[in-house]
């Protein structure tokens, strides 16, 4: 598959709607420094700087799903306590995820807790419940899931072995989505893998493969013989495995498996690359691409997620950023990750050069966008954008927007001659975007007041400027929307 039809089919992940069935949990981060070992035992002190919370499990596909830029549904079980709250409130804020949650009284909501010091983890504590669902509960939730079956493109079951996927829960799950003609992809957790017959993609790793199989899985024909031996079975029609360092393997039942080499440059952090991988997967396959192109796609998304620290997601423009090559050289293309673009403006900086810096949505450009982008560009040597990633934008600007997706925006922006590099960022303001690029020149339109441009101090202070530039009037894509809705309204 070539990049430029990998970038298409992330072009289209805007209009897809997942459905994802698991095991639903909160992961908790405490980071903090160790400097002594306790009088009492053996072990590290670990003095506490800062914690938080993120969407675990079954959540966190969704998470990724709504990251890639589509729209999720999520349902699962949580206990009747403060995490379940707690996980709640991390999903609301992400406005492409409907979180339909069961309560369940008898069991506490599942959570685990990473302690963390120098980019290590020290130690992980887990608070759960592994038993089967009852079974008024368990039909609970196959209710909730069968009431989102159909406006859903693909069905995830995340299987996480804590006792929402039982073997008849699972069954019924299948044959709903099979019957309504809705693909399904589980990512597997167990000895075995006959619960999950009739699942159109299964992604296990290389030891849940080894396990089920119960032979070694080390090398390619090993891999290739384990997987068939599923297929066979009619398990699944095809299998995809994750073999970390190696990368991944695409085995079906007929013509040649496909082994990919894994894209991470350095790996800080696996947990939640698997969800990384089944909603990138998930997504190529939503969006009408074939089985081995989506797992290049997820091959792609997972080599970028392990090189964060934590629960982590990836957006459709980092992988935009990351198939497409870098040399150093501004006119060999202008989308870039963090890494680069950073790298790229120290290089500038060596040069002698002054570096400007302007962020926005950028949906629907306009004659204002342009003059925008040229008033900043005369302003130093060469000029970077930030372009709010489209869950940030949703969060903005509403439901509805952006009209483009990021990817097309992103490669509008970087057609044009003002424009030397395009970065997307995922969070609401470009602040950290901004500390990391440290430039010359920070533009904004002449609509903001200089107390209120995010990052002015940061640039001012390592002696640059803030420039706010003149806006054409009348130009704006909201003015825009409500002129083609006044034009278009019966």
């Amino acid at each position: 598959m070539s990049d430029q039809a990998l970038l298409a089919m992330l072009e289209r992940f805007h209009s897809a709607r997942i459905l994802v069935l698991g095991d639903v949990m909160l992961d908790r981060y405490v980071y903090g420094s160790v400097e002594r070992i306790s009088p009492e035992a053996p072990i590290p002190v670990l003095t506490v700087d800062r914690e938080y919370d993120m969407p675990g499990g079954a959540a966190n596909v969704a998470r990724n799903v709504a990251s890639l830029g589509a729209h999720a549904v999520v349902v699962g079980v949580v206990g009747d306590d403060i995490w379940a709250k707690d996980l709640q409130t991390q999903l609301t804020l992400l406005s492409t995820i409907e979180a339909r949650l069961i309560t369940d009284r008898a069991r506490p909501t599942t959570r685990k807790t990473r302690f963390i010091t120098a980019r290590q983890q020290i130690l992980r504590a887990d608070r759960e419940q592994s038993a089967a669902l009852s079974d008024t509960v368990a039909e609970r939730v196959l209710i909730k899931y069968r009431e989102a079956l159909a406006d859903a493109d693909v069905v995830i079951l995340s299987d996480y072995a804590k006792g929402v996927l039982s073997d008849w829960v699972t069954r019924a799950a299948i044959d709903a989505a099979r019957k309504a003609g809705k693909p399904v992809i589980v990512d597997p957790k167990g000895r075995g893998f006959e619960k999950y017959a009739g699942a159109t993609v299964l992604t296990p790793n290389r030891q849940e493969l080894e396990l089920a199989f119960g032979h070694p899985c080390t090398t390619d024909e090993q891999i290739v013989l384990g997987a068939r031996r599923f297929i066979d079975q009619g398990i699944c029609e095809t299998m995809v495995v994750t073999r970390g360092a190696q990368g991944m393997s695409v085995v079906g039942a007929g013509g040649s498996p496909a082994h990919m080499p894994a894209n991470a440059r350095e790996v800080f952090d696996v947990s939640g690359a698997g969800d990384t991988a089944v909603a990138a997967l998930s997504l190529g396959l939503a969006t009408g691409g074939k089985t081995a192109d989506a797992a290049r796609l997820a091959n792609v998304a997972a080599g970028l997620v392990v090189a964060k620290l934590g629960t982590a997601s990836v957006s459709a423009g980092e992988i935009v950023a990351a198939v497409t090559q870098f040399d150093g050289r501004i006119d060999h293309g202008k989308l870039f990750t963090l890494d680069h673009v950073t790298q790229l403006a120290r290089s500038w900086r060596a040069q002698g050069l002054k570096v400007a810096f302007t962020n926005g949505c950028f949906d629907l450009l306009h004659t204002g966008h342009l003059s925008l982008l040229e008033q900043a560009r005369r302003a130093a040597d060469r000029l970077i954008v930030g372009l709010n990633s489209d869950l940030s934008v949703r969060r903005l600007k509403g439901a509805g927007r952006p009209v483009q997706g990021e990817v097309v925006r992103a490669t509008i922006l970087a057609s044009l001659k003002p424009v030397d590099a395009v970065i997307i960022f995922s969070e609401d303001t470009p602040a950290n975007l901004i500390e990391s690029l440290l430039p010359d020149v920070l533009v904004k339109g002449a609509d903001y007041a200089l107390e209120n441009v995010v990052g002015a101090e940061i640039v001012t202070k390592r002696g640059g400027r803030v420039l706010l530039v003149d806006l054409v009037s009348g130009q704006s894509t909201t003015g825009t929307l409500a002129r083609v809705a006044a034009a278009t309204a019966p």
